[in-house]
């Protein structure tokens, strides 16, 4: 929650002028981009030297998005990174809860003299200089609001800056579909279509598709598998699969909520090879009270929100398959009892 005496620190710190990096989580998807590029434009109008470092490149269809081209690529220019994160005087690190989630920039985070912050809406949150944690919140972009409201800045939210928070908000809720959608969700993204989102314009550009992206998702569908006793879609895809179909990085962000709208499904997985390291990435999507961030955290070296968490394997992915199935016994009844 927002500590009163922190802001008003914080208030303090940024009455001159500072140099601000902001570090979204690694793959950053639309609430890490669109969180960081609406907190950078509001510190900018306050006068602030202010740079977005990213651990490495987002997905192509999230940069249409107010001043995305001038998000930094760590990956790109590793050097850049390490000068731009040892120069800040306020750090701020957001949608992501400990210095890890920012993989090559961890120790980066962890060896800077700058004053921390870290908005962030995940379980298990690191504690820094200011941490204004809230794993009720279904966005990091929403906390943003926020934390604007409380440091009086709603003023300087135009069109741009609310373009870029109504986005991380609607994708990080499936455009207001998840569970985790509070009263308060709906009253920021009003808040910000007053200052001037445009809903029907955003979703068209998040709903357009590339070519490679819809060959993807028809082979995507192709491949579910459906375990009815234990209510649960498991989607996979190959490295060769995914490169054979002409994927690009984001090519199948959301595919996994697509398990979730068949009947009597609550639990969905989707397991993809990486392209470029020897691992497998998971994402698991759940309804109602079913916990898949216990399942991500517990076997598969990840973790999230009880309804939306991300793992991974190093074994191949028919293992990792098989390891997913046999395990899928020990959660049916909690399975069986989840209520949407």
């Amino acid at each position: 929650m927002l500590n009163p005496d922190k802001i008003f620190e914080l208030k303090r710190i940024l009455q001159s002028p500072k140099k601000v990096v902001i570090i979204p989580h690694k793959n950053p998807d639309g609430d890490a981009i669109g969180s960081t590029l609406g907190l950078s434009q509001i510190l900018k109008k306050l006068g602030h030297d202010v740079q977005i470092i990213s651990p490495n490149d987002f997905p192509k269809f999230l940069k249409w998005m107010p001043e995305a081209k001038k998000i930094f690529n760590a990956d790109f220019n590793p050097k850049g990174a390490e000068i731009g994160i040892a120069q800040a005087d306020v750090l701020f690190m957001l949608d992501f809860n400990e210095p890890s989630r920012a993989d090559q920039l961890e120790d980066l985070i962890n060896n800077s003299s700058a004053y921390k912050v870290l908005i962030d809406h995940h379980q298990f949150p690191q504690e820094f200089d200011f941490t204004y944690s809230n794993t009720e919140m279904p966005a990091t972009c929403e906390m943003v609001w926020h934390f604007a409201e409380a440091m009086n800045w709603t003023d300087l939210v135009d069109a741009d800056i609310a373009t870029c928070l109504y986005t991380g908000i609607i994708t990080d809720t499936g455009n207001f579909k998840f569970a985790s959608v509070k009263p308060s969700t709906l009253e920021t993204a009003a808040q910000l279509i007053r200052h001037g989102a445009e809903p029907y314009k955003i979703l068209d550009y998040l709903d357009t598709f590339s070519e490679s992206r819809l060959k993807l998702l028809s082979r995507f569908l192709d491949n579910i598998q459906v375990f009815p006793e234990y209510r649960t879609a498991l989607f996979t895809m190959s490295r060769d699969e995914l490169l054979e179909n002409g994927y690009q990085k984001g090519d199948t962000e959301g595919f996994v909520n697509y398990g979730l709208g068949l009947e009597d499904i609550v639990f969905s997985v989707f397991m993809a090879d990486d392209t470029q390291k020897d691992m497998v990435k998971i994402s698991f999507r759940s309804k109602g009270n079913f916990d898949c961030s216990e399942v991500a955290r517990e076997h598969f070296n990840g973790g999230g929100h009880v309804n939306a968490s991300g793992g991974r394997s190093d074994k191949s992915i028919e293992d990792t398959v098989k390891e997913f199935v046999n395990l899928l016994p020990n959660y049916a009844e909690k399975l069986e009892n989840t209520t949407i």
